[in-house]
């Protein structure tokens, strides 16, 4: 099967709530309304992660487009998955760069030459699975270690929506609209307007928050001006690298998160889908890996397989790779266009925190989906410590600091289930 012969799946698939799998595709249409929705679910992310660390927004967008088609075509179209900014750099980035978190990083040019060493190392790492196989990696990341570093991730970015995108009583009782929402399109509808709970969800919680601000003048009024005073072409402002020794040492670690991060969002959609992609598992490493460093080359941030797309994935048992094509493209056309980017942008942010709120909490069942579909037994007491200890420590984002070089959250829970399952199966044998 060639890289775009997808075999085309009806509307009855969808009626009769079935999967659509990778190699599958709906109508283009629809499929391109999927991949909206997939954007939308990045894109809160996506845009957060680089405010974070001073970069601009609009490339980042832009790379998290041409990084996805980059991983497509690597992995032949035959693993699911989006590339978005990844939250693992942020740390490293502002301790590199000396970020003080106002505006502009005046220093982002050598936290880019440490992004693209980190896709280099990624890159290698990938070939030498593609090369040898997976087994050695399965040996430190089996699925306990897998399940919790999923887990985490969803765990750690709970507190992104809770705490800092409801700013008053009003706006967490719009984010509770918002989940509510979500939820009853996901077990009231039926079809294609099921699969598209997110958008759907989020376009009626936007409309209920307009009336009651807006119209009701309680909260804070939908802002279209934004919008209205973007253009709809613009070149994104790309930046250079520069290459510096202690910067590329302090952040290219971070490869070794996006492998656990690669191989946890893999074991997961294998599965959802039931469909083994361990023979993909070093493209997806190579195609992440490239990605990253083609969009450290050009100013972006560093990119990792997104767990909410996955999350979306999980919701609407769409895992087509020609979803993602569509959102790829959409994505580099936001990119270039600071309209449809200021569209995004007005959605309210609690409603977008009542979405994240869902799909985080996906990812974190996702990880739990990964123990339940590979018995993980839990009277072992060695799994009963890695999973405990890596979820109290993602969820709790605790930190160690080794000088000026600080490993938090998943960092923290991501090394911290590698070694401790190495350490306690050393001892069990």
């Amino acid at each position: 099967m060639g890289l775009f012969d997808w075999r085309l799946r009806g509307t009855e698939v969808l009626a009769q709530g079935g999967v659509i799998g990778p190699d599958e595709r709906l109508p283009w249409g629809q499929t391109a309304l999927m991949g909206v929705q997939h954007v939308i679910a990045m894109f809160g992310a996506t845009v957060l992660a680089p405010i974070l660390m001073g970069f601009d927004p609009n490339v980042a967008i832009l790379m998290s487009g041409v990084g996805t088609l980059i991983f497509f075509l690597i992995t032949g179209g035959k693993v699911p998955s989006y590339l978005g900014s990844s939250f693992a750099f942020i740390g490293v980035v502002i301790a590199a760069s000396g970020y003080a978190g106002k505006g502009p990083n005046a220093n982002m040019a050598v936290a880019l030459g440490g992004i693209i060493a980190c896709g280099a190392i990624y890159t290698l790492i990938g070939v030498l699975v593609q090369a040898v196989g997976t087994r050695w990696i399965e040996r430190f990341m089996p699925p306990v270690v897998t399940g919790a570093v999923v887990a985490v991730i969803g765990l750690n970015l709970a507190s992104i929506p809770v705490k800092n995108m409801a700013a008053s009583n009003f706006d967490s009782w719009m984010q509770a609209l918002t989940f509510v929402c979500v939820g009853l399109v996901a077990v009231l509808t039926r079809g294609m307007l099921q699969r598209l709970l997110i958008l759907v969800g989020l376009v009626v919680a936007t409309l209920a928050y307009a009336v009651l601000t807006n119209g009701l003048g309680l909260g804070k009024p939908v802002d279209l001006s934004g919008v209205i005073n973007a253009a709809w072409f613009g070149l994104p402002s790309l930046q250079s690298p520069v290459f510096d020794g202690p910067a590329m040492l302090l952040i290219a670690p971070v490869a070794i998160i996006l492998v656990a991060e690669n191989l946890g969002h893999i074991k997961a959609v294998t599965a959802m889908t039931g469909k083994n992609l361990d023979a993909y598992m070093g493209r997806a490493f190579i195609g992440d890996g490239v990605a990253t460093m083609v969009s450290g080359a050009a100013g972006g941030t560093g990119v990792t397989t997104y767990a909410e797309n996955i999350g979306v994935m999980a919701a609407t048992k769409i895992y087509s790779t020609a979803v993602f094509a569509c959102a790829a493209l959409l994505a580099v056309v936001l990119g270039f266009s600071p309209k449809f980017g200021a569209i995004i942008q007005a959605i309210p942010l609690p409603v977008m925190g009542g979405v994240s709120i869902v799909v985080f909490g996906l990812i974190a069942v996702a990880g739990a989906k990964i123990w339940v579909d590979n018995q993980v037994n839990f009277a072992d007491n060695k799994n009963l410590i890695v999973a405990a200890v890596t979820l109290i420590l993602g969820t709790g984002d605790f930190t160690l600091k080794f000088g000026s070089f600080g490993l938090g959250g998943i960092g923290t829970a991501t090394f911290g289930a590698i070694l401790l399952h190495a350490l306690l199966a050393r001892r069990a044998d």
